[in-house]
């Protein structure tokens, strides 16, 4: 790839199958992906997220459009493009009768590397996902994040410039997931571009440079997780106070802080707010100077998950609510 080049560059591709081109699975997508970051991509089942990664990894052909992935033509270049990418699919693909260290050999074999480089090779491999300890030990008896770092490595045996994942850490216990995105990033931090495909959006956020959104075959929304949760409006303060009696008192307290409407739920109250920092130190002293005491509080942020419904009309499979913990403290 010259400097400066994305490592992968989409346009305008279309896709239909079985000649309905009245319903096509890619209608018109464009994505770019830049060198040596993470970039998520996220959408509904049937928004073409696989046909997308399927005609990128050259496993299919686009309709018409241009596909560039790491420099070349994806269409023309294939069995070149092969060579300069790697693809860990949702789930592992290696031979849990052989060891951690039998398995990267046997991969490295496979893409002609000669018996003492591939020996080399999967050493690497093993001491950079830190498998070193139980290299010599069938896969079977792997922990599901130890099978999920065999797999990322065997992905990385041809030390591709840009990397496919699809559901990484599907199934896995959320300790496990730490160490799958740890070991994610280490690739990135090695020169490796990598294309993201996930059902978790914490993941996305935790990941992701950046993030497409694909909706009926073309993305509908992108940019930064922050850029994408800013779409969603403003923090939202949610606060009960300690006497119900004090619910009116409260609401007019936090109304000078607001940047929209205030809702009342019972003995709650959800306060929209602009300036998150600015906003808590302002509502801590006038809560203070008005002798008023909250029962419980919390600072929740707009989620990818509220800007994929926005986006797609779909409310995503797995999602964590965020609050803040700290902003309690700051109101007592």
């Amino acid at each position: 790839m010259r400097s400066g080049e994305p490592a992968i560059s989409v346009e305008s591709v279309h896709k239909s199958f079985g000649g309905d081109k009245n319903k096509p699975v890619l209608d018109g997508l464009d994505l770019t992906v830049a060198r040596g970051s993470v970039h998520g991509l996220l959408g509904p089942n049937g928004a073409g997220k696989t046909t997308a990664v399927r005609i990128m990894t050259t496993l299919m052909a686009p309709d018409s459009g241009r596909v560039m992935v790491a420099g070349l033509d994806a269409v023309h270049d294939s069995g070149r493009v092969r060579e300069r990418i790697g693809l860990v699919g949702q789930y592992a693909a290696v031979d849990e009768a052989l060891s951690g260290r039998q398995n990267l050999v046997m991969f490295a074999r496979l893409n002609r590397y000669r018996p003492s480089s591939a020996r080399r090779r999967a050493e690497e491999l093993l001491e950079r996902f830190g498998l070193v300890d139980a290299a010599d030990r069938q896969v079977k008896t792997y922990s599901g994040g130890m099978r999920r770092r065999v797999d990322l490595a065997a992905g990385l045996i041809t030390a591709p410039d840009v990397l496919f994942v699809d559901e990484p850490t599907t199934g896995l216990d959320p300790g496990v997931r730490q160490d799958v995105w740890a070991a994610i990033r280490e690739l990135v931090r090695g020169g490796t571009t990598v294309l993201l495909t996930t059902q978790y959006l914490e993941e996305a956020d935790q990941l992701a440079d950046r993030i497409s959104m694909l909706g009926r075959g073309r993305v509908v929304a992108e940019g930064s997780p922050a850029e994408l949760k800013a779409k969603a409006g403003d923090d939202w303060l949610e606060i009960t106070p300690a006497d119900e009696a004090d619910l009116t008192l409260l609401r007019a307290e936090l109304s000078r802080w607001s940047s929209g409407d205030i809702t009342v739920d019972h003995n709650l109250i959800r306060v929209p707010l602009a300036d998150r920092a600015s906003s808590l130190i302002g509502i801590s002293a006038a809560l203070r100077d008005a002798n008023l005491t909250v029962r419980d509080l919390s600072l929740r942020t707009p989620t990818l998950d509220e800007v994929f419904l926005q986006v797609t009309g779909h409310t995503a499979l797995h999602t964590d609510r965020i609050t803040t913990s700290t902003a309690k403290e700051a109101i007592r």
